[in-house]
This record gives structure tokens, C-alpha cells and sequence, in this order.
């Protein structure tokens, strides 16, 4: 069996990793995949989290509807940036942020 401090560095790692990648990238898609990775590591807590009480499935249910929420807020996210594109013609953040109107 694995011990749960593995599920949790290894959450933590994927978590830094997602707050990394939006700390330091300037593409809308490539941050909006870092917050993907955000979801991820919270999902993979949950479930860790969840095989201390294999009788209840809450980690489990928690960790789905975390799924559903991502992958609406992904497809909103995607929608937008194809807006921006087609207004502004660049999806870097940066000439995003100083076009205004």
C-alpha cells in the first residue's frame, strides 16, 4: 500500500507546478492550463485524503464535482479566449492587458 505522504508531495508538486506556470507564462492557454493542473492536485488530494475512510465516498464525489467544475470552467475559459482572438487578434496577456478598448 502507499502511504498517503507520497498522494500529498506529489499533489503538492503538481500544485507549484500549476502556480508556476501562471506566475511566469504570458499565453492565456498555457495559464489556463496551469490552473488545470491546479484542479488536478486538489483532485488528487481528495482522493488521498479519502482512502483514510474507504467506507465514505465524499473525497470521492467531492473530487468529481471538482471535474465537472473544471471542465465547464474550461470550456467558458476557451469560448472567451476565441472571443479575444477574433477581437484583438493575440491571446498574449500582456498586449491583452494594455489594448483597453
Amino acid at each position: 500500500m502507499i502511504p498517503l505522504s507520497y498522494f500529498l508531495v506529489l499533489g503538492m508538486l503538481l500544485f507549484c507546478v500549476g502556480i508556476g506556470i501562471i506566475v511566469t507564462k504570458r499565453n492565456v492557454i498555457v495559464v489556463l492550463m496551469g490552473i488545470e493542473l491546479l484542479f488536478n492536485a486538489a483532485n488528487i488530494n481528495l482522493v488521498a485524503f479519502n482512502r483514510l475512510y474507504p467506507d465514505k465516498l465524499d473525497g470521492q464525489l467531492f473530487a468529481l464535482f471538482v471535474i465537472v467544475v473544471a471542465a465547464s470552467e474550461a470550456v467558458v475559459a476557451l469560448s472567451i479566449i476565441i472571443q479575444l482572438f477574433k477581437r484583438f487578434e493575440t491571446i498574449e496577456l500582456n498586449r491583452l492587458n494594455s489594448l483597453g478598448d
